[in-house]
């Protein structure tokens, strides 16, 4: 079983940065994806940013629309941990964050589809003042 925690979350003044981590304990991924899914009150559940990989040196990043050029996830791999930096925070990032982990490759739209995770942290706060 994998366990995801989150750390990194907090308020933070619009134009701001915070860094969220996501350690997977009990489990190495020789392959897989890990991602972040963020929720707003009221809102659905929406993919940020997610990053797949094979062995220990091929990475590949994904990133919403919405925060290109603003966040970048990264990966660990020693220490089975991925980031997320976000720059330039805005209010409409306020949300809890979510960490996603799953054992295989996941490709194309299913990245952004929450049902292609099979495992889940328990969400960490951010919220950004105007």
């Amino acid at each position: 079983q994998v366990q995801l925690v989150e750390s990194g979350g907090g308020l933070v003044q619009a134009g701001g940065s915070l860094r969220l981590s996501c350690a997977a304990s009990e489990r190495t991924f020789s392959t897989g994806t890990m991602g972040w899914f963020r929720q707003a009150p009221g809102k659905e559940r929406e993919f940020v940013a997610a990053i797949t990989w094979s062995g220990s040196r091929s990475y590949y990043a994904y990133h919403a629309d919405s925060v290109k050029g603003r966040f970048t996830i990264s990966r660990d791999n020693a220490k089975n941990t991925v980031f997320l930096q976000m720059n330039s925070l805005k209010p409409e990032d306020t949300a809890v964050y979510y960490c996603a982990a799953d054992g295989k490759l996941v490709v194309g739209s299913l990245i952004r589809r929450t049902g292609s995770y099979d495992y889940w942290g328990q969400g960490t706060q951010v919220t950004v003042s105007s």
